[in-house]
């Protein structure tokens, strides 16, 4: 049974940061883990649009306020992404009787897009 869904679209040119908006948005926004896998690649900017909008994606398919670093994409071994938790946050699914979880993200040099599915 699908218990949420929530969609999020997120500019890309919003993601071009200088130096100290990069700084500031990987204290506030970003986890470590996000940060550094969005410096690998070749258009870092379409990344943390993607995983912004996975954050957003997350609190409308669960119908609450997350904090931002409570929630954050990771990639499983096939390169999947997923969402983890932590803080107080951590028993989000167990608690919103989630069973799984499903998160698609896809991005274009103008915008990205992240749909999130739990199911009960």
């Amino acid at each position: 049974m699908i218990l949420g869904i929530g969609i999020d679209l997120a500019e890309v040119e919003r993601y071009r940061f200088d130096e100290r908006r990069r700084a500031w948005f990987a204290r506030r926004i970003y986890t470590p883990y996000e940060m550094e896998y969005a410096s690998r690649k070749r258009y870092p900017e379409e990344r943390l649009a993607g995983f912004f909008a996975a954050k957003e994606a997350a609190r409308k398919a669960f119908g609450r306020w997350i904090p931002w670093r409570e929630v954050g994409v990771v990639h499983l071994r096939s390169g999947k992404p997923t969402l983890a938790f932590s803080g107080g946050s951590a028993s989000l699914m167990e608690r919103s009787g989630a069973r799984s979880l499903h998160l698609a993200i896809t991005h274009t040099s103008g915008n990205a897009c992240a749909v999130v599915v739990l199911e009960g």
